[in-house]
């Protein structure tokens, strides 16, 4: 599933936070318990344009408002929208007359007040002045110089730390700080990089332009009060919701994805990719050693245990195959360290150049009339060294080659820590199948929807409880699901889901059927192996239906796989039903 490239940033943590959280209930309906039928009040600054604003209509409008409304109707909650200056709406959080703020960066001094949940999206601030004035490279270079900041905004408790408080001008908004600067007073004006263009737009103020991009990058958050975890811990589990399920993409690209930050030259590119290679092949590097230490000691065991037993071979192979499940247990452990040490350095670089290569590609887009006419003008010319005949048509595939190959880098790194961190012990209770199961469909939707026309669900009649995490149990389906989909050669063919209730053996059952493209005998006794996957060209890892088994274990169940000759697959998870009365 495509992510946005700053989601990137964050989506482990988010995935870390959304397992440690504790659960809440995924139906609709007031008579559930976890529902909150409180009005939660957000506040949001009425002039941040295109994050949040108040519209011509008077409405709210932007990236954080939709990114709201989203997050609000997956979890079940009703917002109200409040809306004034910056200054008021830090002030209304503090004496709780505002709940929640929808876009607040983070900085330590605000952690000691307030509670953030992981970032979703990353904002960066530039220098506005206006033309004519001479450009300037960081803050630093502002010292001595009259600037204008909005009152409470990161960028004035940044400037008042660095010792700028004499030479501030405070105004209420963004909009206001660049008014001002336009008028012809003061020399410098700092804000936000995106809202600082679209208000410059939006207001025709055309004497102020860019003079410094890009001099700090914040982490963009939902923040509560101190202590008010329970709140945050509901808007973090929807946020990680709506960016798996796809919502977040269409709401990033709504809004931000037309005004992404300043490019990136193609030195910082190439620094950057090589700050992403170099850890990762040392990881690899150390897990091949790591890998072939642990052989030479699993030969060296094997020896040994042949010696002691030879006349006793069925217990040899029993002794055999527990030492297998030591060594994989080993090599996992290995590999969760490794993961725990590598994955920041990965996903930090990789995400700046999953955040700057689309404007790159659309910088190219836009320079390519000129280069045209260039061309037809002088002929051909020389183009980062190699002549533009060639690069016209490589540059683009270049770009794109790019992104595949650093949205992969995010799927892996994502992908292994999901399987190889030590799972936090999670919240046991009874719950309902049938409710988990349509949870997950819901979560699907869009993808049951472009993969097949012919989508069936049938939902056994009183059901037992089952004894689990549902959130867990959950995530299981939702694997089983895509799984499903991918099998699928054309959106003819069929996905049938059936849950049912076996009384002589006491257990729920959940069966997935496809018409897909089949598995290949020689393949279904290792599905759930670590690693092993058929859709390895197409990014696949390995790694969705081995946590789904494990998740399956932990729950005193297990997923079965039959696929008959002529294609198609059949997939049962069974579960232990709780010994009570059935639900009705």
């Amino acid at each position: 599933m495509k992510l946005s490239s700053r989601a990137s940033l964050i989506v482990p943590l988010l995935l870390l936070a959304f397992c440690l959280l504790p659960p809440w209930a995924r139906a609709e309906g007031d008579d559930l318990p976890g529902v909150d039928t409180r009005t939660i009040v957000v506040g949001a600054d009425r002039d941040y344009p295109p994050y949040e604003f108040m519209d011509k209509d008077g409405r709210p409008a932007g990236y954080n408002v939709d990114l709201t409304r989203a997050i609000a109707d997956v979890m079940g909650m009703k917002v109200e929208f409040r809306f004034g200056s910056w200054s008021e709406m830090r002030s209304g959080l503090q004496d709780g007359s505002i709940n929640i703020l929808q876009g607040i960066s983070w900085s330590e001094d605000r952690a000691r007040t307030l509670d953030f949940s992981p970032p979703h999206t990353i904002v960066h601030h530039a220098v506005f002045a206006r033309r004519g004035t001479p450009a300037v490279n960081s803050l630093d270079d502002l010292r001595g110089k009259k600037v204008i900041v909005f009152r409470d905004g990161i960028m004035h408790d940044l400037l008042v730390r660095r010792g700028f408080g004499n030479d501030l001008i405070l105004t209420g908004t963004p909009a206001d700080a660049l008014r001002l600067l336009a008028s012809g007073k003061y020399d410098y004006c700092v804000v936000a990089s995106l809202p600082g263009m679209y208000l410059i737009r939006e207001l025709k103020l055309g004497n102020v332009v860019q003079v410094a991009r890009s001099i700090s990058s914040q982490k963009y958050c939902y923040g509560v009060k101190k202590g008010d975890a329970e709140l945050l811990a509901r808007f973090s589990e929807g946020l990680a919701i709506v960016m798996q399920t796809g919502q977040y993409q269409a709401i990033y690209d709504k809004w931000l994805g037309v005004h992404e930050p300043p490019r990136f030259a193609r030195e910082r590119v190439l620094k950057y990719g090589a700050m992403v290679l170099a850890p990762l092949i040392i990881g690899l590097a150390a897990s091949v050693v790591w890998s072939r230490t642990l052989q030479r000691r699993v030969a060296r065991r094997t020896e040994e245990l042949a010696r002691e037993v030879a006349e006793r071979k069925v217990a040899l192979e029993e002794l055999r195959r527990h030492q297998d499940k030591l060594v994989q247990a080993d090599k996992m452990a290995s590999l969760g360290i490794l993961v725990s040490g590598v994955a920041h350095e990965i996903n930090n670089p990789n995400g700046l150049m999953l955040l700057n290569l689309p404007i790159l590609r659309d910088v190219y887009a836009d320079a390519v009339a000129a280069l045209e006419e260039r061309y037809q003008r002088e002929g051909d010319f020389l183009l980062g060294g190699v002549s533009y005949c060639r690069m016209r048509d490589e540059v683009p595939q270049m770009l794109e080659e790019m992104v595949h190959a650093s949205q992969r880098i995010k799927r892996i790194v994502e992908d292994l820590k999901d399987f190889a961190r030590p799972d936090a012990v999670a919240a046991m209770e009874p719950f309902d199948l049938n409710r988990v199961v349509q949870a997950a469909v819901r979560l699907v939707d869009p993808s049951l929807r472009k993969a097949t026309t012919r989508f069936a669900a049938r939902y056994g009649d009183d059901l037992p409880r089952v004894w689990g995490n549902p959130l867990r149990i959950e995530q299981v389906v939702v694997n089983l699901l895509i799984n499903a989909c991918q099998s699928l050669p054309a959106s003819d063919r069929a996905i049938e889901l059936a849950t049912a209730y076996d009384p002589a053996g006491g257990r729920v059952t959940l069966t997935v059927r496809d018409e897909g493209v089949g598995i290949p005998p020689e393949h279904l006794s290792r599905l759930t192996d670590p690693f092993f996957t058929t859709k390895r060209e197409s990014g696949g890892t390995g790694l969705g239906l081995s946590i789904s088994a494990g998740i399956a274990k932990e729950h005193g169940g297990e997923i079965t796989f039959t696929s008959p000759p002529g294609g198609g697959t059949l997939v049962s998870l069974s579960l232990p039903a709780m010994k009570e009365e059935p639900m009705s």
